[in-house]
């Protein structure tokens, strides 16, 4: 999806997550969705404002407008950026950070995280099999679906979860990268956070190929 914008312009929560324990019911924060990402503890989303600082109207948007955010942490970063400079090493380039990329990138990578509306995870509920949702800036749809764990031998028995989808312009979900939330329903002054889970890519799987020039 990604590579096209530019040129116009699993499951389960894991151990290794301070997010492990969080209980699946709606919480307050009495601040906005930028400064719930500020508040949180060090190694949490300091990669992710060290984007939103070279991209100032993201700011805004997390400061000002009705949203609903999923939020990736500093894992999700980590894992690009090693991929990344792994491969410019074998190009013979010199490596490559967060704050060297480009930022056009970054801000159209970082728009799909960013969805029109404020929205708990029972609006996603009725629908069965997800739904498309539209991001901010580049109105690029996002497929969203309701999931609920298992746990304690009875099925859908557990926390809920969101499973968030890049679709790639495709109606073949073979082709869709995926994601799994560790947190839902962290309600700002102006939107929903959802937090995803550390195994996440940042970018589905195209931040490498976009930020390597």
């Amino acid at each position: 999806m990604l590579l096209v914008l530019i040129g116009t312009a699993l499951t389960a929560c894991k151990k290794d997550s301070e997010y492990y324990d969080y209980k699946n019911d709606v919480k307050e924060f009495n601040g906005t969705v930028l400064q719930y990402l500020q508040a949180q503890p060090a190694n949490t989303f300091d990669s992710l404002l060290l984007v939103l600082n070279r991209l100032p109207d993201l700011k805004d948007t997390l400061t000002n407008n009705n949203i609903t955010f999923f939020a990736p942490t500093n894992a999700s970063f980590q894992a690009v950026v090693k991929n990344l400079n792994i491969l410019r090493k074998s190009q013979g380039k010199t490596p490559l950070y967060l704050k060297d990329c480009n930022p056009l990138a970054l801000h159209i990578l970082t728009t799909s995280y960013i969805i029109r509306g404020a929205r708990t995870i029972d609006a996603y509920a009725p629908f069965v099999d997800g739904a498309l949702y539209t991001s901010v800036f580049y109105n690029y749809p996002m497929h969203i679906q309701y999931d609920k764990l298992n746990a304690s031998g009875f099925v859908q028995g557990g926390p809920q979860s969101i499973i968030f989808s890049d679709p790639k312009n495709s109606i073949f979900e073979k082709y869709w990268q995926r994601t799994t939330t560790n947190a839902v329903n962290i309600k700002a002054k102006n939107g929903v956070i959802n937090i995803l889970a550390p195994l996440h890519d940042y970018g589905f799987n195209e931040f490498v190929e976009l930020v390597n020039q």
